[in-house]
């Protein structure tokens, strides 16, 4: 299982990057492949609806906390911004619960094993 939360986690935070200096940059578009994604990681990685929920949240948050600290460009030093960056962090992490609850779900009602 830490392998599939390492997976996650890097996953989310090289979207995280991409999402803020590359594609989509500025635009909620980025929600569409964020999504996918995540759904990906329930599908593909969830064994269980709880690997779906951890494996989830651990992408959701990395996305989230990657994306701000990335994006950030403001006078003060970036260190200063985590603590508010980790609470953004945790609505990434429940969305990517969510996605990733529902990747688990198609895979259980495609016939691949609850």
């Amino acid at each position: 299982m830490v392998k599939k939360l390492a997976i996650s986690a890097v996953i989310g935070a090289l979207l995280g990057v991409i999402g803020s200096r590359i594609l989509f940059v500025g635009s909620a578009m980025s929600l569409i492949p964020w999504g996918l994604v995540g759904v990906a990681i329930g599908y593909a990685l969830a064994g269980s609806i709880r690997q779906a929920l951890g494996l989830g949240a651990v992408y959701g948050f990395a996305l989230a906390f990657v994306f701000m600290v990335a994006g950030y460009s403001g006078a003060d030093p970036v260190v200063t911004k985590f603590g508010f960056f980790a609470v953004l962090g945790l609505a990434g992490a429940v969305c990517g619960l969510v996605a990733a609850l529902v990747g688990r779900g198609l895979k259980a009602m495609m016939g691949h094993g609850y």
